[in-house]
């Protein structure tokens, strides 16, 4: 349930950044190079914080710098969880069982998702501070409602089907090539 709500924030930051990049890059005259690859979110789930929440240009420019500079820290630090993660799996379903490897694997997937739980809250709060307690408000608000349609719009039974997703996922991870 927690990684649930851990990774809810998560995509609701990622589009709020994004948001702010993508509109800012067509408001600005300037033209600043990025090597972040342009993502395809449903536009319809995706509140339009940047005219919501009334951010001033410095605040634009201050965004755009801390996801600039966090951004690669961010995916490396969840490409080393998924990793770390992977690798746990690979592990725990290998044909010898070795319960050391599997405590070993399983401390070096916390220590990766930590990192990456750190990492990404972090640069929440630096965005964080670049607002003004209004926008605070407004941004909580536009947050709630989000996440109430997302939740709608969920089947009921999601939880049990991503369940049998992962195992699914595993599997096919650990099948050797045909």
């Amino acid at each position: 349930m927690r990684m649930k709500k851990l990774n809810l924030i998560a995509v609701i930051f990622t589009a709020f950044l994004l948001t702010v990049s993508f509109s800012t890059a067509k408001a600005q005259d300037e033209t600043q190079p990025t090597d972040e690859p342009k993502r395809n979110f449903n536009k319809q789930n995706r509140p339009n914080l940047l005219a919501e929440l009334d951010l001033s240009t410095e605040q634009i420019q201050q965004i755009r710098r801390i996801n600039r500079e966090k951004q690669p820290l961010v995916r490396e630090a969840k490409g080393r969880m998924l990793e770390a993660n992977r690798v746990l799996d690979q592990s725990i379903y290998d044909d010898s069982i070795d319960e050391s490897v599997i405590q070993t694997r399983l401390k070096e997937a916390q220590t990766a998702q930590a990192e990456f739980i750190k990492i990404r809250s972090l640069t929440e709060f630096a965005v964080r501070k670049v607002l003004t307690p209004e926008q605070l408000v407004k941004f909580r608000e536009i947050r709630q409602r989000f996440k109430e349609r997302n939740r709608i719009n969920q089947p009921k039974n999601r939880p049990f089907n991503n369940q049998n997703q992962k195992f699914n996922n595993r599997q096919r991870r650990l099948r050797p090539n045909d």
